[in-house]
């Protein structure tokens, strides 16, 4: 078994469960903006909506096509327009109550705070996420994370987002690590595993959901449960 020094981690639906949170901060502000009153007669409507139009303009945010300000009150503004609603300063309020509430809602999965406990005597950790740095920030002092991690890396500071190669040599470099002596553990296979795989770091497909089907060597390791991580660390 290679023995592994820096342990790199996605954030985003890797330790923090992100769907969870974010539907909580819906529910909020849900009731707090009066929606219903507005003619949506429901939270998990709007939230379905939402996820579509938000996992799309993310995608063009990845490759460089929309600029973060110009994401952050689109997604809003095209899912009330799918309930009738086009009102650009709703959205906008929607958006901006969002990114204050969604990162206080300390949602991780199971196990997360375990295995960081059974790690972090052990190796070096890391976080590498393409979120956005202030919310981030948020989200790791919020769950009591920040003390687990040596260096966190944005890709708003790297300048570039994952899989782009450049985000992982930018992290290897901050934390004086080598990509033999590395490992990468994310959710997202195009995003998190082949961005490794292209930068030479061994990776973890964590797939809670059972969503991949998983080739024999790629990728390194597969996991269904971040418990299962001591099955080879």
């Amino acid at each position: 078994m290679k023995k592994y020094k820096h342990i790199f981690f996605d954030l985003d639906r890797t330790l923090w469960d992100f769907d969870k949170s974010s539907k909580e901060a819906f529910e909020e502000i849900f009731n707090n903006l009066g929606l219903r009153e507005r003619g949506i007669d429901s939270v998990d409507k709007l939230y379905r909506k939402y996820t579509v139009h938000n996992e799309k303009l993310w995608d063009l945010y990845r490759e460089g096509k929309l600029a973060k300000e110009e994401l952050r009150g689109l997604r809003f503004h095209l899912t009330l327009k799918d309930f009738g609603i086009d009102d650009r300063e709703l959205a906008d309020k929607f958006g901006n109550e969002y990114i204050r509430i969604s990162p206080l809602k300390a949602n991780l999965f199971p196990r997360a705070l375990n295995i960081l406990e059974y790690l972090k005597p052990k190796y070096k950790l890391h976080i590498i996420t393409n979120g956005f740095s202030e919310v981030q920030d948020i989200k790791i002092k919020t769950a009591g994370l920040n003390n687990f991690f040596d260096k966190i890396i944005t890709s708003e500071e790297a300048g570039t987002k994952k899989p782009d190669t450049k985000i992982f040599e930018y992290a290897l470099k901050k934390a004086n690590a080598n990509p033999n002596e590395s490992l990468m553990i994310g959710d997202d296979f195009e995003v998190d595993i082949i961005g490794a795989i292209n930068a030479g770091i061994d990776q973890v497909l964590f797939d809670p959901k059972r969503e991949y089907t998983v080739k024999s060597g790629i990728p390194t390791f597969y996991i269904t449960c971040l418990d299962e991580i001591k099955n080879f660390l």
